[in-house]
Parts: structure tokens; sequence; C-alpha cells
């Protein structure tokens, strides 16, 4: 890998080209298995290295990858709760993660006198979740939405998706796009009011990767073609398989043959989301290590005067809701109809109430910027 990683690309309206160095050492994490099933009944974290998958202990790993596909299902019942102890599961965790909509006062008025910077997943978030990945597509009152946000406030999409790809449904020129989980970073086309130094941001740090991607991509194509419903999809320095339209009796083969795969791959690790498996770079870098880039790239670093909200649906997503957390500014909104582990403080049960609660903060901004225009008025003697 080289060492020129980040780069600040020289742009038409004069922009200046620097070069940021990153040492490999501090990117690249650990090889090997690493395989953890936590007790809790909804979140289970699994992410294998390379290497190890043989035998019966290769056995082990596809069987715990299948408990924990099973139990991430987000239509899937647990057989053992009854609806009175469903009920009341769901009652405890509103109270933990109340919903966004509700605490919207109380979310408006801790944010007053810093700068709101927004954070948003795309599938499952500003999209609804579909069968095919290719139809995920936002409506365009929700495009409406997120342009008027972005007017206000500093906007990202943060997505596993390929970064041209979500473009290509989000189509507004205005925000910053992570794509590959924060492997891919791009911002704005046109000059942006926010950044402080004037310049366009080009951020990879898994350039290195590119070939061997694109050779797991086609090598995933070729093994799971004769699994009904499979989809393998290449998103630049992630490959996403997605196992949405799988029937659950082919689980166990499917991921036998991407655990086939990735055996010739060390450097690579399988990680899941929202019924996807993700083969990705093993390198120290996720979604919360984007939000705390773009962070800095907004002159946000250090700052205590910037309120970064987050929303997402994914287990992917937690990563940034844990990096909000531990920073103690701003908060993380869970997308979710039903209980899950999550570090986000609030919640909101699908894109429709995000689109609410976007459009609420959009007039609350402009409510606010009119009553500190007619304040400063003077008044006529």
């Amino acid at each position: 890998m080289t060492n020129e990683n980040v780069l600040v690309s020289e742009a038409k309206a004069g922009r200046v080209m620097i070069k940021m160095t990153m040492q490999n050492q501090s990117l690249l994490s650990s090889v090997g298995p690493n395989v953890t099933i936590s007790k809790g009944k909804i979140s289970k974290k699994l992410e294998t290295g390379g290497g190890g998958r043989g035998g019966g202990e290769g056995a082990k790993i596809i069987n715990a990858w299948v408990d924990s596909m099973r139990a991430s299902s987000p239509t899937r019942i647990k057989p053992a709760a009854s609806p009175s102890e469903t009920r009341e599961e769901q009652i405890s965790w509103i109270a933990h993660h109340p919903s966004a909509l509700k605490m919207f006062e109380e979310i408006v008025n801790a944010s007053k006198g810093k700068q709101i910077v927004m954070f948003l997943d795309y599938d499952g978030t500003l999209s609804p979740i579909v069968e095919d990945p290719d139809r995920a597509f936002m409506t365009n009152e929700m495009r409406a939405t997120v342009k008027d946000v972005a007017r206000y406030f500093p906007t990202a999409i943060v997505t596993g998706r390929c970064r041209d790809k979500v473009y290509s449904f989000v189509k507004l020129a205005g925000l910053y796009y992570a794509g590959s989980h924060g492997m891919d970073i791009k911002g704005p086309s046109t000059i942006c009011k926010y950044h402080k130094s004037n310049q366009a941001v080009l951020f990879q740090p898994a350039s290195e990767f590119l070939p061997m991607i694109g050779e797991v991509y086609h090598a995933l194509l070729e093994k799971t073609k004769s699994i009904s419903g499979a989809k393998v999809e290449n998103n630049k320095f992630c490959v996403s398989v997605h196992f949405r339209c799988v029937n659950e009796k082919s689980w166990a083969t499917l991921v036998e043959h991407v655990e086939i795969v990735l055996n010739k791959y060390p450097k690579l690790k399988l990680t899941q989301g929202r019924k996807v498996l993700e083969i990705r770079p093993t390198i120290k870098w996720d979604k919360g290590k984007a939000l705390e880039f773009l962070l800095e790239s907004l002159g946000f670093a250090n700052s205590n005067d910037v309120f970064p909200v987050y929303i997402g649906d994914d287990r992917t997503d937690e990563d940034a809701f844990k990096v909000l957390k531990n920073r103690g500014q701003g908060f993380g909104i869970l997308v979710s109809k039903i209980p899950k582990e999550t570090n986000a403080l609030y919640s909101l049960q699908e894109p429709s109430e995000v689109k609410v609660f976007l459009r609420r903060l959009v007039e609350w901004k402009r409510f606010m910027s009119l009553r500190k225009h007619t304040d400063e008025i003077p008044l006529q003697k």
C-alpha cells in the first residue's frame, strides 16, 4: 500500500492539491479468526479474518454465521416469545431509545448554539429495504427533503454502497458521499460554505485492495451462481453478498462458498449487515472513522460547537453511533421497528419517519433563522 492514501484533489475553481500520509501499520488490523457472539438477544457481531477455515472449526464458524444471519433477520419472530413478552420488550426498548419525533424539542434545544452536521445511511434510512438492491430508489419527496437539509446543515451520505452507485440514487451535488463503509469519501462537487479550506476532499484509505476486491467479486459471482436468490454486488472497496432472497436452507451453503473464496485472501475479512454478507479489507476503518474524518474535514475535529446527528438502520452504523456516544457530542438515531442492541440514543421506525424528522429539522432551522433576522432589524423611531 502506498503511503499517499489521503488526497485532497485539485478542482477547477482554483482549489489546491494537498496530500496527507497515513502509516500502514495504523490502518491494517490483525489477520486471523475473530468470531464473537454476544449474549444479547438481537445483536451479534461476527468478523472473520483469513485462514483457519477448514475442518470442524470451519463448520463451527459457518454455523455461527448462520445463527447470526437468522437472529438479525428483521422479520424473524423469536418462537419462545409470547405476544405479551414481545410487547413488554418493545415498551422497554422504546423507553431507552425514545422516538426522535417525540423528543424533537429536546433534540433541537440541545443543539442550540452549535453547528448541526447530518450523517445519513442510505438503504433502510433514506430508501426502503427492497429485494433487488439495484432498485432501492428514494422518493422524490425524500430527495427534496435531503436537499433542503443540506442547504442548512453540512450533510453526508455514509453507506456500504459504492459511492458512484449511491450518488446515482441520491443525485444531489451539494453533499458529502462516503461509500464502501467510508473507504471512499468525496466532498461536494460545488463550493461548500461549510468547508474551511475550500478544497475538494477525496479520501480512499484502501486503494491498495482494489485489484483484490475485483478478483473476489468475480470469484464470488462464479461460486454463488448456483444458489437461487443470491446477488453479489461490487461496491468498489468491498463486496456485498445479498441473501435477502435466498432460501434459509441454503444459507449455510452460501456462507461456505464465501469462506472458500476468502481462504485465498487473508487480508480481507467477512462482516455482516442487514440481510447481507460483506467482504472488506482488514483495515481499521469503518463508518465511525468516516464520521470523524468528515468532522475533521469540516473543521470540527476538536470543536465544542458541533452537534453531529447520525441516522442509520444497519449494524455497520453502530460504529458511528459508538463514536458519537464516546465523544459526548450529538447522538445516533436507529431506524428500526424491532428492539435491537444499539449505541443510538433515539429511534425512528422507518424511512417515512426519517423524512418527517428531517423536514421538521428544516422547518425549525428556517424559523430560527427568520427570528434571528427579525431580531436584528433596528426598531423604527
